[in-house]
């Protein structure tokens, strides 16, 4: 049995590991890679034949694990794609977003009749992405799945998103069992509306994401206790507008269930809310059909109180007319809005009409990465650019942690402590920027497990 790392080896973005053996090829994770500057380019190279892939197995929807799957399949992949049904859902949705990307990238790129390029084709259209979702077959939690007479499946949840799951494989090669199990993306407890990781059994081998290694998740205070003071300093206490930059899939439906959490109680008005994103509103049905998939804490909620992702002072916004509207809403107000690093969608247009208003509070729920517009405004740029206009920032900027759906340190390091060092044979460390994965890495040497930061392409045998 040999596994090679082809992605999120010593970086985090574009998840793919190839496990071999007796000739049958598994694909775990086919993610887009986004760290280099000629991207698109870069992810129509892959490092082996996609005809020769057997089988994908995909841990969940983000597309740093899955956005390239559509390219797979436009290179000869015929295979299975085995997944857990909400994943597959919320996978069809992200991927038919990239599309959308992907295009508008182009159309911004093209100079007309001047004779200028147009810029890199789309890396697949949607014709691709519908004939990767034909290969999607789906599986349940924790029952063993047979995929030929030697090799079985199992996927068990670690939060981190709906219908997220660690991968377990046991192998028969030459009458010898063998297991190794791919962690995907660990979440972490008590997270609004998902389910808290589950313990993984024994295995020989472990693939460990190592995001927030070296990384502590600050703990001052809850998520509703956060919500409880920014509302009520933004929009209570001055007649102001709180904006909230959320990705569509995932944190707004956590976002949307605390604030319902907190309007129910009383502890503050019923302040207007508006989710302004046609995928929101799409992943956010994905989540009500798979909803005995959520934490019991929100299917207690639904049975006392209804709908999680309903109340009366939220309104979902659809159409570009009802959006553009928000603007002339001259009451106190709550906007959730994508994409949450601010380098498109809707949020830019709330942005453009609040970024130097006093009165506007702008709290970023995720990670920006260095070059993005939120990067920007959390460095604290006294002056940004947007729609070709330099605009001063008078908004107040905030930022938290607390909605991460990343396990931190602590979580990794146990995650990996449920297993006994005696018996696992080798931790191989993924999906980390360098000084993550060199943390994660020495305290798990502190706990007498034997460790690797995978390296690219290196052919690793495992006995």
């Amino acid at each position: 049995m040999n596994l090679s790392i082809w992605g999120a080896a010593r970086q985090v973005t574009g998840s793919m590991h190839l496990l071999e053996t007796d000739g049958y090829k598994i694909l775990i994770d086919c993610g887009l890679d986004y760290e280099k500057d000629t991207w698109i380019e870069e992810n129509e190279q892959f490092p082996f034949q996609p005809t020769e892939i057997n089988l994908v197995v995909l841990t969940h929807a983000h597309i740093d694990h899955s956005g390239n799957l559509p390219t797979l399949v436009r290179f000869g992949f015929e295979g299975q794609i085995l997944c857990t049904s909400p994943t597959a859902d919320l996978t069809e949705l992200l991927l038919l977003d990239s599309v959308n990307i992907f295009l508008n990238k182009q159309r911004k790129n093209r100079k007309g009749k001047r004779g200028f390029s147009a810029g890199p084709k789309p890396l697949y259209l949607q014709k691709h992405v519908m004939e990767t979702v034909d290969r999607f077959v789906t599986i349940a939690f924790n029952k063993a799945f047979r995929i030929n007479g030697q090799i079985s499946l199992t996927f068990i949840p670690v939060g981190h998103l709906l219908g997220a799951a660690a991968a377990i494989f046991t192998i028969e090669e030459h009458g010898i069992k063998k297991t190794i199990a791919f962690s995907g993306d660990l979440g972490r407890k008590n997270y609004p509306v998902l389910r808290d990781p589950e313990t993984l059994p024994e295995v020989d081998y472990l693939v460990c994401e190592s995001t927030y290694g070296g990384r502590m998740h600050k703990a001052t205070q809850s998520v509703d206790e956060l919500l409880t003071e920014t509302i009520l300093e933004t929009c209570v206490k001055s007649p102001g507008r709180l904006i909230i930059p959320a990705f569509s899939v995932g944190r707004t439906q956590a976002l949307v269930y605390s604030l319902n959490k907190i309007f129910k109680k009383g502890l503050i008005p019923k302040v207007k809310v508006f989710v302004d994103s046609p995928m929101a509103t799409y992943a956010t049905d994905i989540f009500r059909k798979h909803h005995h998939l959520v934490s019991d804490e929100a299917q207690e909620f639904y049975k006392n109180s209804g709908d999680e992702f309903e109340f009366d002072n939220l309104e979902y916004i659809q159409d570009m007319n009802a959006s553009k509207a928000i603007s002339n809403y001259y009451e106190p107000c709550i906007i959730i809005s994508s994409a949450g690093m601010l380098e498109g969608g809707r949020i830019q247009d709330h942005l453009y009409y609040n970024i130097s208003n006093y009165y506007c509070t702008i709290l970023f729920i995720g990670y920006c990465s260095k070059g993005t517009l939120g990067h920007r405004l959390l460095r604290g740029d006294p002056i940004i650019n947007l729609r070709h206009r330099e605009l001063s920032v008078f908004a107040t900027i905030k930022q938290t942690d607390l909605f991460s759906g990343h396990g931190d340190h602590n979580d990794l390091v146990n995650f990996v402590k449920q297993q006994d060092p005696q018996k696992l044979k080798k931790v191989f460390l993924v999906h980390g920027e360098m000084s993550s994965l060199e943390s994660l890495s020495q305290a798990l040497n502190d706990n007498h497990y034997q460790v690797e930061i995978a390296k690219r392409g290196l052919k690793y045998q495992l006995d």
